[in-house]
């Protein structure tokens, strides 16, 4: 794919939304490009997060192990992020991903994400207030199912 692919997948992503163009390009052009065939890991339960993925082709299944069982959590499709809280703090993969068709994803390193909050500060704090917002949502839609309970 070329960077100009990268920049429009990169815009349609809630995450990068207060991105300028030249940020997104920035991001695109410090993105790493991967191919993962069908069956191949591109993380483990467990592991140290320090990057962020955007599925650009194919599907990626999301799946805990548990006493040798192995427990569907979803799939990510073209579009989706994998591990965006990698790129604002230290993590650990909360589920494995694998490919489920032959995928292509966009790894984003959390120090190249960071280097472009730095030397934008009005797009980190458009990103702090995102995510304030995101959180508020959830604890929102936590209360009305923890009353159902």
């Amino acid at each position: 794919m070329a960077l100009d692919d990268h920049i429009r997948i990169l815009s349609g992503v809630k995450l990068f939304a207060g991105f300028t163009r030249e940020q997104l390009r920035l991001l695109a052009f410090g993105a790493e490009a991967m191919r993962l065939q069908s069956g191949k890991k591109l993380y483990r339960e467990e592991d140290d997060a320090d990057s962020a993925y955007i599925v650009t082709r194919g599907r990626i299944g999301l799946f805990r192990e548990h006493d040798g069982q192995r427990m569907e959590v979803g799939t990510a499709d073209p579009g989706s992020v994998l591990g965006e809280m990698a790129l604002i703090a230290d993590a650990r993969r909360l589920t494995s991903a694998e490919a489920t068709t032959d995928a292509e994803v966009l790894r984003i390193n959390r120090s190249m994400f960071r280097r472009i909050l730095e030397e934008y500060p009005e797009t980190a704090e458009a990103l702090r207030n995102q995510i304030i917002d995101d959180l508020q949502a959830l604890i929102r839609r936590i209360e009305q199912v923890s009353e159902r309970l």
